[in-house]
């Protein structure tokens, strides 16, 4: 005997719009605009339709909770968390209440088996990954929560052939156009602090667009004016004693994050150089303290509240069937004091 109870494709098809947009409007997302939720749900009316809880438990697994991991980054003092994630984690916090989701915070040693601890266990609907630790070691980890179905979002590199979805900053081209500002003030012996290795995608992508301006402008790369530095204060000061005990000559210093950067500073001053005068220094996020240090240090700023609405926003359109694209978000330079005027010529 045919069925003939009206179904959400049935909805679907009158209205016009997908299967997950009626799912969606029937549950009063605010992912839906008002005048489709509105003729949805009119539609059901119309058809005398009736949500099958037991099937939209399955599939939401009433969790109604995003899981949000942090990968513990020991480099950045007590709190273990890069300060460039504490104002995403306030975007994201503030993304996922406004969508009626709870939020669960944690932080992750990647040699653990994490991923069983959130969705397989029903304690998550989606995961956000902020930071990972070993890149490669982490793409590991991707793999599998792809190959089980699992829903999850990363923040970081988004490289052909990555597991999953990615959001991530246009570490290229924003790092070009900050090198373009130190070249235009006349800096030509710009020294980059960070790992360009394929440990570290994100700061190789920053090296390699500091090396096309340099390119452009005629400016030889020099492979001793790098040095590698994770992200800490203490990586980049380390980093700078290790380019002044090269003996090497250079006028500017590009950190490949403010923490680099800023230990760079306080280097250079223990040095006895000036900063702007003596040696330009450029960072790479905008966190908090980069606009109290002295002198203010000129940077590339991330969105990190628009990064956080599209990490929750693509999450649940993944948890809904969907298949989001990874994409790069564009930077903007912040000039302040570090980078000083243009240089005069003699």
């Amino acid at each position: 005997m045919k069925d003939d109870k009206p179904t959400s494709f049935d909805i679907a098809y009158r209205a016009g719009v997908s299967q997950s947009t009626v799912s969606r409007a029937l549950r009063n997302s605010p992912l839906v605009n008002e005048e489709t939720r509105l003729k949805v749900q009119q539609i059901a009316r119309e058809l005398n339709y009736k949500v099958d809880k037991n099937a939209s438990s399955l599939r939401s697994q009433q969790t109604k909770t995003i899981a949000l991991l942090l990968c513990e980054d020991h480099g950045t003092g007590d709190s273990l968390i890069n300060p460039f994630f504490l104002s995403m984690l306030g975007s994201i916090t503030r993304a996922t209440a406004i969508r009626g989701y709870d939020l669960l915070i944690s932080f992750q040693q990647f040699s653990e088996d994490w991923h069983a601890d959130y969705e397989d266990a029903n304690r998550a609907d989606g995961i956000i990954f902020l930071g990972y630790g070993d890149y490669e070691g982490f793409v590991k980890k991707l793999t599998y929560l792809t190959e089980v179905g699992a829903h999850f979002i990363t923040w970081g590199p988004v490289l052909e052939g990555q597991p999953g979805v990615s959001i991530g900053c246009d570490n290229f081209n924003s790092a070009y156009h900050a090198a373009k500002h130190l070249i235009g003030l006349g800096r030509k012996q710009i020294a980059f602090l960070g790992d360009v290795s394929e440990h570290s995608p994100e700061f190789r992508d920053r090296y390699l667009g500091f090396c096309k301006a340099l390119q452009e402008a005629g400016v030889a790369i020099n492979p001793q004016l790098q040095v590698a530095a994770e992200t800490s204060e203490e990586e980049g000061y380390k980093a700078t004693l290790s380019l002044l005990q090269r003996r090497l000559k250079f006028d500017a210093v590009f950190g490949a994050s403010d923490l680099i950067a800023i230990g760079a500073i306080k280097a250079l001053e223990e040095a006895e150089l000036h900063v702007p005068r003596d040696v330009a220094v450029m960072g790479f996020d905008d966190i908090p303290m980069a606009s109290y240090t002295h002198p203010p240090l000129t940077t590339v700023r991330q969105d990190t509240l628009l990064a956080g609405e599209l990490l929750v926003e693509n999450l649940l359109r993944l948890v809904e069937g969907q298949k989001p694209e990874s994409l790069l978000l564009p930077a903007k330079l912040v000039v302040r004091g570090s980078c000083g005027e243009k240089l005069q010529k003699p």
